[in-house]
C-alpha cells in the first residue's frame, strides 16, 4: 500500500499570505529567521492579520540557516511559556524546519531528539497546535512536506527528521515574498528544487501520484529558474509554484542519494558549510550516473532527457548523458560551482578572492566517515540503486574531483 500525504490546504498567489486572518485559534506564535521577512514588511503583515483575527501572537525570530538543537529547544521552550493552539512558521527552509522540531518538544516536552531521528517514529502531534507554513524562498518546500533538517552541531552532522505528523496544515505560497530573494538564494534552493523532482521520480516510492509532480516540476524549473536567478517576477511566480509541486512529489515520494550526501557533507568540514542546494547541484549529476546502471532508473532519466526536456540523443545512454551535461549547464549560468574541489565559501567557485574550503587532505581524512554517515541517512534507503559506505566513498571522491562515474 502507499500513502499520499499533503497540507489540508494550500493558498497561491500574490497576496495568499493574508489567509492566515481566516484561521480559528486564540494563541499564535510566529517563527521567523534571520531579519528578511521584516525588513520586507511581511511579518508586520501577518502579525497584523493575525491580531485583527483576535489572535494573542508572540514572535520568536531569528533562527539561523542551518537550525541546530538548541535552537530547536529554545523555540519549544517559548512555546510551552505561551501555549500557542497555532504555530505560523515564516520564511525560509530554515525557521520552518526548526518550528516543526520545536512544534514535537512543544507538545511532547519528555520527548528526545534522538528518538525522532528515527524515521517515521514521531508522536501524535495536533494536541496543542495546528501549523501553518509561509515559504519565502522557492527550493525546500518545506511548507507541504513531512520533512524537517535540523543540525547537531556537536557531531557535525544533519539530521533529516521524516515524519507525516509534521506535514503542515496550512502551506501558503505567496510568490510577493521571493520577489527580493538575492539571485544566489535563488540559485541554490532553485537547485535543490530540481533535486526533489529527480530524486523523487527514480525513487522505489515513487507513485503515479508522486511521478505527475516531479515530471511538471522538472519541465518547469529548467525553464524558469534562469529568468529567476535574472530577477524576473514572472518568473518568480513559475518557481515559486514549482518548487512546491516538487515537495508534494518527494514527501510522499521520498528521495535518494544526492540528499544522504548533502546532509552528510554540510556541516563536516572546519572552515565552512556547504550550502545544500549547491550540494545538490553539485552531487546530482553524479547520482545519475550512478543510478543510471538500474535499469529502472536509466529508462526514467531517459524519458525525462527525452520527452520531458528534448534533449537530443538516440540510446538511453547518450539521452541519459545529454541530461547530466543539462545539469552542469544549469550550474554553470547559475554560477554554482561544478565540485567540492572548486567550492569556496558561501556557494561560489574558487577564485582569486574566494579561496578554496575543503582542502584534498581534510576531504580524505574526513571521507571514511561522510560516507558511513551517508549510508545510514533517512534518504538512503529508497535511492534506486544499493548504496553501500564503499560506493559513497568512490562517489564523493567523483564528487571532489568533478570525475565521472562509470562504475
Amino acid at each position: 500500500m502507499g500513502r499520499f500525504t499533503n497540507p489540508r490546504d494550500l493558498y497561491f498567489g500574490e497576496g495568499a499570505r493574508h489567509e492566515v486572518k481566516n484561521l480559528k485559534g486564540s494563541k499564535a506564535i510566529i517563527v521567523s529567521g534571520g531579519g528578511s521577512m521584516r525588513r520586507g514588511g511581511f511579518l508586520q503583515d501577518i502579525q497584523k492579520d493575525l491580531e485583527d483575527a483576535g489572535f494573542e501572537v508572540k514572535l520568536f525570530e531569528g533562527v539561523e540557516s542551518d537550525p541546530s538543537i538548541e535552537t530547536v529547544m529554545k523555540g519549544a521552550e517559548a512555546m510551552r511559556e505561551f501555549e500557542p493552539d497555532w504555530i505560523i512558521a515564516l520564511g525560509g527552509g530554515s525557521p520552518i524546519d526548526a518550528a516543526k522540531a520545536m512544534w514535537v518538544f512543544y507538545e511532547y516536552p519528555e520527548e528526545s531528539f534522538d528518538n525522532i531521528i528515527q524515521p517515521f517514529s514521531f508522536p501524535e502531534l495536533r494536541q496543542k497546535a495546528h501549523f501553518c507554513a509561509i515559504s519565502s524562498t522557492s527550493g525546500t518546500a518545506t511548507e507541504v512536506t513531512a520533512f524537517s533538517v535540523i543540525t547537531d552541531y556537536a557531531k557535525g552532522i544533519k539530521y533529516p527528521l521524516a515524519d507525516f505528523n509534521i506535514t503542515p496544515d496550512v502551506a501558503i505560497v505567496d510568490p510577493e515574498l521571493t520577489y527580493s530573494m538575492p539571485a544566489k538564494l535563488c540559485a541554490h534552493t532553485g537547485m535543490d528544487a530540481l533535486t526533489h523532482c529527480m530524486e523523487a521520480y527514480v525513487s522505489t516510492f515513487a507513485s503515479m501520484f508522486t511521478d505527475a509532480n516531479a515530471l511538471h516540476g522538472i519541465r518547469e524549473i529548467v525553464e524558469w529558474l534562469p529568468k529567476s536567478y535574472e530577477g524576473d517576477k514572472e518568473a518568480r511566480q513559475h518557481m515559486h509554484e514549482a518548487q512546491c509541486i516538487a515537495g508534494i512529489a518527494f514527501s510522499s515520494g521520498l528521495l535518494g542519494i544526492v540528499h544522504s550526501m548533502a546532509h552528510k557533507t554540510g556541516a563536516a568540514f572546519e572552515n565552512g558549510h556547504i550550502i545544500h542546494g549547491a550540494a545538490n547541484a553539485m552531487y546530482l549529476g553524479k547520482v545519475i550516473q550512478w543510478n543510471s546502471k538500474d535499469p529502472r532508473a536509466a529508462e526514467r532519466y531517459a524519458y525525462v532527457a527525452k520527452e520531458v526536456l528534448h534533449l537530443p540523443g538516440e540510446t538511453n545512454e547518450e539521452l541519459i548523458a545529454a541530461l547530466v551535461q543539462k545539469v552542469r549547464d544549469l550550474n554553470d549560468q547559475l554560477n554554482i560551482p561544478q565540485s567540492i574541489k572548486d567550492y569556496a565559501n558561501g556557494g561560489v567557485k574558487v577564485d582569486d578572492e574566494h579561496p578554496q574550503m575543503v582542502s584534498e587532505e581534510e576531504f580524505l581524512a574526513k571521507l571514511p566517515e561522510i560516507a558511513a554517515n551517508a549510508e545510514q541517512d533517512a534518504c538512503t534507503p529508497e535511492n534506486p540503486r544499493e548504496t553501500k559506505a564503499a560506493d559513497f566513498e568512490k562517489i564523493l571522491k567523483a564528487c571532489y574531483y568533478d570525475t565521472d562515474i562509470d562504475f
